[in-house]
């Protein structure tokens, strides 16, 4: 039978999600060897995203499939126990047979924490970015507002596959930032949720915007860019602490 899960896991320690070929630390690969230890099978896990290095998540949905006569309570409860502390599987249900977390998926939402701050806090350092003075958030907004739509993120981002005829065309339903509500004014989320996502393109867009906010690009000039498909336009990342893959709609 197969199974459909969400798990959450603090991404720091971790080589991203997917298996790596060497011997590697991965939330996949911890998964598998708990689900092994439980079930006594060799089990192989499907994954909606591959989250990259030090990226985190509370809503990744995965799938297995394995032989198990007894409650999906005690599967869960199972799972947990084998599993380390920074890794969780949550609601786990029976699914269809054909279900596949990447492919059966309609679109996914990354959260992106930053925090504004002149010393860093320590106990924030693993989720967010530190921003030393403060963005201006409605030009954020307003160049955010250029990637809604159907366009080509050449510029943002890279294949997942190395196909040659591999599309770096995504739809993005929403892309804005907002002043954190259940935390202090100096909390940053940025939510973007699209059908499917590049390599590094939510980090490579956070840095985008954030240099917009801070008046080192015009908004003008990010739909420029984002217009030229150039990987060259954007230089670096936003560090990875601050992602989260918060949920996968089906």
């Amino acid at each position: 039978m197969r199974f459909r899960a969400k798990a959450a896991y603090d991404g720091t320690d971790f080589l991203g999600f997917q298996k790596q070929a060497r011997d590697a630390r991965t939330v996949q690969g911890e998964i598998e060897t708990a689900l092994g230890k439980v079930t006594g099978q060799p089990i192989a896990v499907l994954a909606a995203g591959r989250t990259d290095t030090g990226v985190h998540a509370t809503g990744q949905v995965i799938a297995f499939d394995a032989d198990w006569a007894h409650s999906l309570e005690a599967l869960t409860r199972a799972i947990n126990v084998n599993l380390p502390e920074d890794v969780a599987v949550r609601e786990l249900v029976e699914c269809e047979a054909g279900f596949h977390p990447r492919y059966s998926a309609v679109s996914r939402i990354y959260e992106y924490s930053a925090y504004v701050d002149d010393v860093r806090q320590p106990l924030l350092r693993r989720f967010a970015w530190l921003m030393e003075r403060v963005p201006d958030v409605a030009l954020m907004n307003e160049a955010a507002g250029a990637l809604i739509g159907r366009h080509d993120f050449a510029a943002f981002g890279t294949p997942p596959s190395a196909k040659p005829d591999e599309t770096t065309v995504r739809q993005v339903m929403r892309a804005d930032w907002r002043w954190s509500q259940e935390r202090a004014r100096d909390r940053l989320v940025f939510t973007i949720e699209a059908n499917a996502f590049l390599f590094r393109m939510v980090r490579r867009i956070v840095i985008a915007l954030a240099r917009v906010g801070f008046g080192q690009i015009s908004p003008d000039e990010l739909r420029e860019i984002l217009q030229s498909k150039d990987a060259q336009r954007i230089k670096g990342l936003a560090p990875a602490c601050g992602l989260c893959l918060v949920d996968v709609k089906y």
